[in-house]
């Protein structure tokens, strides 16, 4: 991949793995749109790197998704790199039946359904330039899930799935589709989960891990890992039965 010269747009990117991810953008010469739902943190992330261009939007909501795509067209039509980026993850205790599923977020239309929705509107539109790219983020957790977050490790297992499937469909189309897993990162992602555990630090930080991102990208590698989740790409299933044990206590 082409790192400069670039007009990205990173879903979920005024926090964490996307803000991170468009900072380094930023530094390596190219355009950058981020969007997310709070005004507020997309001002910030815009007052700290003013050549960002940001966009409220709830990736959920088809109008929304929809509009975002309009004013990319409108104003960014050289649009060749789309990252799928934004995402919630919730600890979820099934033995209650459905009450914890109806009282937050929906980690499916976040996590799955929105990302699925959006590849599908940009499509016609990165077709249309060259060195085009969709990048779906996912995690080491869709590999070998724990078992407290269980629609986030699902949401996530079927993101690597849609990215092979996107992969070959789009391989004839000159849209390449690159899949980042991550594995821990400190980040403000479930936060309710973490403060219940007394977690002050959850992993790699995420410029860290973007860096290392950025490098594999230049090589153009279709999936990327970082620390454990590089072993788990191509893990046994002994193996990952073996971590599923231990992540969940024995």
């Amino acid at each position: 991949m082409k790192i400069s010269g670039n007009t990205v747009l990173i879903t979920g990117g005024a926090t964490g793995i996307g803000y991170s991810m468009a900072k380094a953008f930023l530094e390596a010469g190219n355009e950058v749109i981020i969007c997310g739902r709070r005004q507020g943190r997309l001002d910030e992330a815009r007052t700290k790197h003013p050549r960002l261009h940001v966009k409220k939007c709830d990736v959920t909501l088809d109008a929304e998704r929809r509009s975002l795509l309009d004013f990319v067209k409108a104003d960014f039509k050289r649009l060749n790199v789309f990252v799928n980026n934004a995402g919630i993850q919730r600890d979820i205790d099934l033995t209650q039946g459905d009450k914890e599923l109806s009282s937050g977020e929906s980690e499916i239309k976040v996590n799955l359904e929105a990302p699925v929705f959006l590849a599908a509107l940009f499509i016609p539109l990165l077709k249309e330039n060259n060195n085009s790219y969709i990048i779906n983020v996912s995690s080491g957790l869709g590999f070998v899930p724990i078992a407290r977050m269980p629609l986030y490790c699902a949401t996530k297992a079927a993101m690597h799935s849609f990215s092979l499937s996107l992969r070959r469909q789009l391989q004839e189309t000159g849209i390449r589709v690159i899949e980042v897993i991550p594995p821990a990162v400190d980040s403000e992602l479930n936060p309710e989960g973490r403060a219940n555990r007394n977690m002050k630090s959850t992993g790699v930080g995420s410029d860290e891990f973007v860096s290392a991102v950025i490098k594999d990208l230049r090589e153009d590698k279709p999936e990327i890992g970082f620390g454990f989740t590089n072993d788990l790409m191509n893990a046994s299933r002994e193996e990952l039965d073996r971590r599923f044990t231990m992540m969940n206590g024995g």
